[in-house]
Formats: structure tokens, sequence, C-alpha cells
């Protein structure tokens, strides 16, 4: 376990969450098709969930990408997904992307999750910059960004193309270790 708070945790993505990563995109669908494309066509079947586990389980180990899962410690109930990924070691910086559930949106648990997990990428995975990409659009996600301390940088020119749209500007936000 990464990190605890407000009756949920943060842990380590493990062979036994297909099922609840696969419940969690489908019943969310229509939410993360724009944003979360890949992950969703990855898990749209109880297989390619399980498929797609595997690979995050492997990529985790191999330092290549990290998954988390957001979970409600009780229940158990999958809240979300929260990624480190494009990882440059060079540079010792990574990028967050995350999901949560309708039916735990609005309750401050990403924000919380970013808290812990940058504490996390800084103290124990030795990262030195972090990075929330998000659109302009997605005030939820701009204000788990400016909750924890990221600024503002710069739009990146058509960063990021949704499933049969055009490219989209996107905002860079960054927090860097103390």
């Amino acid at each position: 376990m990464i990190a605890t708070f407000n009756g949920f945790e943060i842990n380590p993505i493990h062979g036994g969450d297909a099922w609840k990563i696969y419940n969690l995109m489908i019943s969310n669908e229509d939410r993360f098709k724009r944003y979360f494309p890949k992950t969703l066509e990855q898990t749209l079947t109880p297989t390619l969930s399980q498929l797609f586990v595997e690979r995050k389980v492997k990529q985790f180990n191999r330092r290549e990408e990290f998954l988390f899962t957001l979970k409600h410690s009780k229940t158990r109930d999958l809240a979300g997904l929260i990624y480190i990924k494009s990882l440059d070691w060079n540079k010792k910086q990574g990028e967050f992307a995350y999901c949560i559930g309708y039916t735990f949106e609005g309750k401050g648990l990403i924000s919380s999750a970013i808290k812990a997990l940058s504490a996390h990428a800084f103290n124990e995975l030795g990262l030195e910059t972090l990075q929330i990409i998000v659109h302009k659009d997605n005030t939820g996600s701009i204000k788990v960004a400016t909750n924890n301390g990221f600024s503002w940088q710069k739009t990146l020119n058509k960063a990021f193309t949704p499933p049969g749209e055009s490219a989209l500007d996107m905002e860079l936000y960054e927090l860097y270790k103390s």
C-alpha cells in the first residue's frame, strides 16, 4: 500500500484488479472515451482487461510506467486509476494521468491521491519533475493540479487527439521536488 486517506487507499496494480478495472471502465465508458481512450479500448472485455493488467504489472515491475488503483478500504470498490507515465529517467520526470468513476467524483479523492503519489514519486521513485497535461475545459483536472501546487507552464499545441476529433491544445502543469 502506498497511502491511505478518508477511507480510501492507493495500491500498485496487481493481478486481481482485472475485473474491477473492467467494471470501472465499462460503467464509465461515456466519461472515459474522450480523454482515456487507450485504457478504455484495452479493457472492454474481461479477457482484454486481464491482459491489460498483466501488461501493466510487468511495466510497473520494470519501472516503465506505474499504474495505481484507488479503492475504498472497506468495500474494495475501485474508485479510480492513477498513472505515472511518460517516464524520463534521465530528466527524472513523469506525468500523471487519472480517471475516477462517476459515483466518486467531486469528493477530492483524486486531489488527495495526487498529493500522496507526488510524495511517493519524489521520495521513493526519485523523480524531480511531475507533470499534469489537461485540456482547458477540464476544470476538475485543472483543480487537481492547482490544489497540489502544480503551476501552469505553457500551452502544448495540438498535443492530444481524442478519437474521431481534431487535435486539441493541452495545458501543461508541473510540480518540482523542493
